[in-house]
């Protein structure tokens, strides 16, 4: 009996960022994906939003980047977004009808929703970076997002 390998989902390495100038106020996003040898980098601005907003939609864009399903590291200096999927707050806003703990609507329903999708559709291991650290990428995605909020004032 011939055994066929079982294809394996490839490997993508990410790197997410959000900034914003005033909360709310014009923000910046960025992402650095790496496959193998190759790197693209992606970013973009919102010219009204949130640090939190733009940190969400930085991993949502480098998600819906890939054009398959994926195993993938993903690193951000977001709380926000690591904890939602590493402390399973976000099962607890589905199964309290997108409220959190203290029973306010959960704030950015839309960009959880899309996130909860490229969760479903990757194999997403969720990493937390210190910010402003010594991460080179993070550092690098960083200044991307900012570059692109003095670009457009």
């Amino acid at each position: 009996m011939v055994r066929t390998k079982a294809k394996t989902k490839p490997l993508v390495e990410i790197y997410t960022d959000g900034a914003c100038s005033g909360n709310p106020g014009p923000g910046g996003w960025a992402a650095i994906l790496r496959f193998g040898e190759h790197e693209k980098t992606i970013s973009g601005f919102d010219p009204s939003t949130t640090n939190n907003r733009m940190e969400l939609t930085a991993a949502l864009k480098a998600l819906q980047e890939l054009n398959q399903p994926c195993r993938v590291k993903l690193h951000s200096d977001s709380s926000y977004l690591i904890n939602a999927f590493e402390h399973k707050w976000l099962d607890k806003w589905i199964k309290n009808n997108w409220k959190n703990a203290a029973g306010n609507p959960v704030i950015n329903p839309d960009l959880w929703r899309a996130l909860l999708q490229e969760n479903d559709r990757h194999d997403i291991e969720w990493i937390k970076v210190r910010g402003h650290a010594d991460d080179e990428d993070n550092i690098r995605c960083d200044k991307m997002a900012v570059d692109e909020i003095k670009r457009r004032q």
